[in-house]
């Protein structure tokens, strides 16, 4: 058997990533299929339901992980200025792990587990791994002119490298009316108050965990944050047309080439830079190459000094504030 575990106050867009990954890896490997805690799925800061809207099968259950082995995906960190955390833990930019596919028998598998690779020869069986049950499922906001944008906030909303700016969903929207001029826009989100902040006057929902899935999973078109929650439901979606997400992933607002992480560039969707300007996957990933190559040994894969760290605190701090002072000038200014 090969598995994987669903982890206490893991998201569930997290948890899909695993258990579709670790399924795929079985299948390929012809081993049995199971997982741990599956009273976790779908529990957390944001649903205490469970997967109340997908009949999924999980697979044999495991009550006790002490009785496999474990094999921990492979990690990559960078340690870069960009901001605090990447100072102090690194940021994450690996890509796939090829020796996931040696792994044996009576394993479970944990990381990041986020490439295609893993699972994108599977596309079809995952949409019905995946298949929302009739009574949950909608198409209320399945519309010719209707684009769905999936504004992340909660502890994003406070992370100046991590969270989306508002010159992203601009150009996002400019490359939707560029398609339909009367194209109009509508937020799902798990914050509406940082959805109002960031995108004042466009119309924005937060509905139950199987609202905000589908209402997404069957969009004509779609302007992605950069949270796994929005992955499988466009993954799998019969109706999108347009995919838009930020290129270079977490670090979208910072980067100057490296992917946070790597394993985030997935076909189908078109990148969005901060120059306003759309890349194809394959585009993307020969950037990441040429960037690797030019780097090289330059690529900073050792922790700094406290006292750089500390700089650096500040230094995030006041801009921080200084972020919200100018978007607070912006509301009232458009009043």
């Amino acid at each position: 058997m090969i598995g994987t575990e669903f982890l206490k106050g893991q998201g569930l867009g997290n948890q899909l990533f695993c258990y579709i990954s670790a399924r795929c890896l079985a299948k390929d490997l012809c081993c049995e299929f199971g997982t741990a805690g599956q009273e976790q799925l779908a529990v957390n800061i944001h649903s205490k339901k469970g997967m109340y809207f997908m009949d999924m099968d999980l697979g044999s259950p495991i009550a006790d992980v002490s009785t496999f082995d474990v094999y921990r995906e492979a990690e990559m960190r960078l340690y870069l200025k960009n901001c605090v955390h990447d100072m102090v833990y690194g940021c994450y930019v690996a890509g796939a792990d090829e020796k996931l596919y040696e792994i044996k028998e009576n394993t479970l598998i944990y990381g990041n587990l986020q490439a295609q690779r893993y699972f994108l020869h599977h596309k079809e069986e995952i949409k019905e791994w995946l298949q929302v049950k009739e009574e949950y499922d909608s198409h209320e906001f399945t519309k010719d002119n209707l684009c769905i944008m999936n504004v992340r906030g909660g502890e994003y909303a406070d992370n100046r490298a991590l969270f989306l700016r508002r010159s992203y969903w601009l150009n996002a929207m400019k490359h939707m009316k560029n398609i339909r001029s009367d194209m109009e826009f509508m937020i799902v989100t798990d914050d509406l108050e940082a959805a109002g902040r960031i995108l004042p006057g466009i119309p924005a929902y937060h509905f139950d965990l199987a609202g905000d899935y589908v209402t997404i999973k069957n969009a004509r078109y779609l302007i992605l944050s950069n949270s796994t929650f929005a992955f499988f439901p466009a993954f799998t979606s019969e109706t999108a047309m347009k995919i838009i997400a930020p290129k270079f992933w977490a670090r979208h607002n910072v980067s100057d080439g490296y992917w946070a992480g790597e394993q985030n560039i997935y076909e189908d969707f078109m990148y969005l830079d901060r120059r306003g300007k759309l890349f194809t996957a394959e585009e993307c990933r020969k950037e990441l190459e040429e960037y690797k190559r030019r780097l090289g040994t330059l690529m900073r894969t050792v922790k700094y000094e406290d006292s750089a760290v500390r700089r650096q605190a500040g230094k995030d701090k006041f801009l921080y504030w200084w972020d919200k002072a100018k978007g607070k000038i912006y509301r009232i200014y458009k009043r």
